[in-house]
């Protein structure tokens, strides 16, 4: 099925420049808890007015998704793709997950999918994930190194036991390397994301780079770290965007980059 010249399976407006006109997307903020603490971020994610990844005015149950995705449909008929991006991460909580996709498949049975983590605890839905005709997904890369991840990600909790330090990143960066083998092994379209924090992982994100293509990695979208108070990185500034063109000018040797990213809200809809 083509329509405007592109084919379905390109219309994704966050994994294709040329549909972030045309096409539209709608997050359904169906996950309210993460498994790991990261050392940028802050989960006070009721707010209407602030406009970054992690935020939503609500946590929606399948049912209520299922719902405002419908009322989107209606307002926006040219909203081609369900995704879920939190506000929390999307396998801490996998059932809401799940059974947001079911119910959507089940009465919208054409629409495209995707779907957000950080990667700990993804691998084993990758096969549901697939089953139910997910095609796109984004893993949070932000470290290959457990000595530079361990500045980043302080804790992860997998399986009820939980981790600190060079030990949470070092279990966080198996488990999404492993996540990124199987979802390239059934065909997912794989993007990582990479948030750039200066003085930690600026340079570092090359490697990234470089490691994340030799797996197959589809995209890559650099994103610079937005200072939020009372976290660790409060105080640091972000990079500029010229330091970022650099950086992705540079990463791009490696893979394909994302330039068009715009930092949407777990409750986002319509086009970027």
């Amino acid at each position: 099925m083509i329509s405007n010249g592109i084919p379905k399976q390109e219309r994704h407006p966050c994994f294709f420049a040329k549909s972030k006109k045309k096409y539209g997307r709608v997050h359904l903020p169906v996950a309210p808890s993460c498994n790991i603490a990261c050392a940028y971020c802050r989960r006070d994610y009721d707010c209407a007015n602030e406009n970054r990844p992690g935020v939503t005015r609500e946590v929606l149950s399948p049912r209520g998704a299922l719902e405002r995705f419908q009322h989107v449909l209606e307002r926006m008929p040219n909203i081609c793709v369900a995704g879920i991006a939190g506000p929390g991460d999307a396998f801490c909580h996998p059932e809401s997950t799940l059974t947001t996709f079911e119910l959507i498949r089940k009465h919208f049975p054409d629409i495209s999918f995707c779907v957000s983590s950080n990667g700990l605890n993804i691998n084993p839905y990758i096969r549901d994930l697939h089953d139910l005709g997910v095609r796109f997904v984004t893993i949070t890369v932000n470290a290959v190194d457990p000595g530079i991840g361990s500045l980043l990600v302080r804790q992860a909790v997998l399986d009820g036991k939980r981790y600190t330090g060079k030990a949470a990143s070092s279990l966080l960066i198996a488990q999404q390397i492993s996540a990124i083998e199987g979802l390239k092994s059934l065909g997912f379209t794989v993007k990582v994301n990479t948030v750039i924090v200066p003085g930690v992982n600026e340079d570092h994100c090359l490697f990234v780079a470089k490691q994340m293509a030799s797996l197959g990695v589809d995209l890559m979208n650099l994103l610079p770290l937005i200072p939020l108070a009372k976290t660790e990185f409060a105080h640091v500034d972000p990079p500029s965007r010229r330091q970022i063109k650099k950086l992705r000018d540079s990463a791009g040797r490696y893979l394909p980059q994302m330039h068009h990213c715009q930092r949407c809200r777990s409750d986002a809809a319509g086009c970027l």
